[in-house]
C-alpha cells in the first residue's frame, strides 16, 4: 500500500487520467488533492470518489505562477507536507508549425512546462527538508519523438523529460523520486481540447484517441510505475514502437513519419 497515508497533489486532476488516479489513490487510503481550474468538475470527481471525505478540491490555473506558489503554501500549512506531486495538467495541439501564432506556442509551453515545473518548484523546499517526495510527471510519447501537428506540444513534453532527469540527479540524496509518463493514444478528450492555429479548440475526438486505452488502464500503469521506482515508462499500443525506432533506427522512423502526414 504504496500510497496509503500518503498526501497526494493531482494537477488537472478535473477529468481523463488526473481523475482515475484521483480516484484510484483514493481506494487505496491515500488524502488527495485535486486542481484544476474548474471546481464544478472538480466536486463532480470528489463526490464519486469511494472515500470523498479524503478529497480536497482547488481552483488553479499552472499558468499563473503567483497562484501556483500561494496554493502550495497554504497546503504545506495544512497538511505539513506533500509525499507525491502528479503533475498532469495539460494541453495538446492540431496545428501545422507554418499556421500557428507564436502566443499559441507559448501558451502550450506555459501550460505544459512551466505549468509542472512551478509546482515542483513550489514544493521542492519542503520535500528536501522532510527528505522525501515523489514526482510523477504526466509526459506522453511526444517527449519522447515529434510528429507532424503537435510541433509545440512535442516541444513542451521534451522540455519536461529535460527538467525532470536532471532534477532526479539532484535530489536523489535527498530521497526524492521522479517518474516520467509516456502515454500513447488514451480515451479522453485530450484531442477535442487540443489547441489549433490561432488558439481555438479542436473539437474532434482523433480516431486513435478514441481507440485508446481507458484512462482507468492508464492510471493502473502509471500509479504501478511511481510505486515500483520506475524512473520512465511508456505504454499504449502499437505507437509505443516508435520509440525503439527513434533510439535505434531514427532515420526510418522520420520516413514513416513522412508518409503518415502526407496521406
Amino acid at each position: 500500500m504504496y500510497y496509503n497515508n500518503k498526501i497526494v497533489w493531482i494537477t488537472g486532476g478535473s477529468s481523463g487520467i488526473g481523475e482515475a488516479m484521483a480516484k484510484q489513490l483514493n481506494e487505496e487510503g491515500a488524502t488527495i488533492i485535486i486542481s484544476s481550474r474548474r471546481m464544478e468538475e472538480l466536486q463532480r470527481v470528489k463526490k464519486s470518489c469511494k472515500y470523498p471525505e479524503k478529497v480536497e478540491c482547488v481552483v488553479l490555473d499552472v499558468t499563473d505562477i503567483a497562484a501556483v506558489n500561494e496554493t502550495a503554501k497554504k497546503l504545506i500549512e495544512r497538511y505539513h507536507r506533500i509525499d507525491v506531486s502528479i503533475l498532469n495538467a495539460g494541453v495538446s495541439q492540431r496545428s501545422l508549425a507554418a499556421e500557428t501564432a507564436l502566443s499559441v506556442d507559448k501558451r502550450l509551453m506555459n501550460i505544459n512546462y512551466f505549468g509542472a515545473i512551478s509546482v515542483a518548484k513550489a514544493l521542492l523546499p519542503t520535500m528536501i527538508q522532510h527528505q522525501l517526495g515523489h514526482f510523477i510527471v504526466i509526459s506522453s510519447l511526444s517527449g519522447k519523438f515529434g510528429v507532424s501537428l503537435r510541433t509545440a506540444y512535442a516541444a513542451s513534453k521534451h522540455a519536461l523529460h529535460g527538467f525532470f532527469d536532471s532534477l532526479r540527479a539532484e535530489v536523489h540524496e535527498h530521497n526524492i523520486k521522479v517518474t516520467l509518463i509516456c502515454p500513447g493514444y488514451i480515451r479522453t478528450n485530450i484531442s477535442v481540447n487540443a489547441l489549433v492555429g490561432e488558439g481555438q479548440t479542436h473539437g474532434v475526438m482523433d480516431q486513435n484517441q478514441d481507440k485508446g486505452l481507458t484512462p482507468e488502464s492508464a492510471a493502473k500503469k502509471i500509479l504501478r510505475a511511481a510505486r515500483k521506482g520506475k524512473h520512465e515508462i511508456a505504454f499504449g499500443g502499437k505507437e509505443v514502437i516508435a520509440v525503439y525506432l527513434k533510439r535505434f533506427f531514427p532515420s526510418l522512423l522520420a520516413k514513416i513519419l513522412q508518409k503518415e502526414r502526407a496521406k
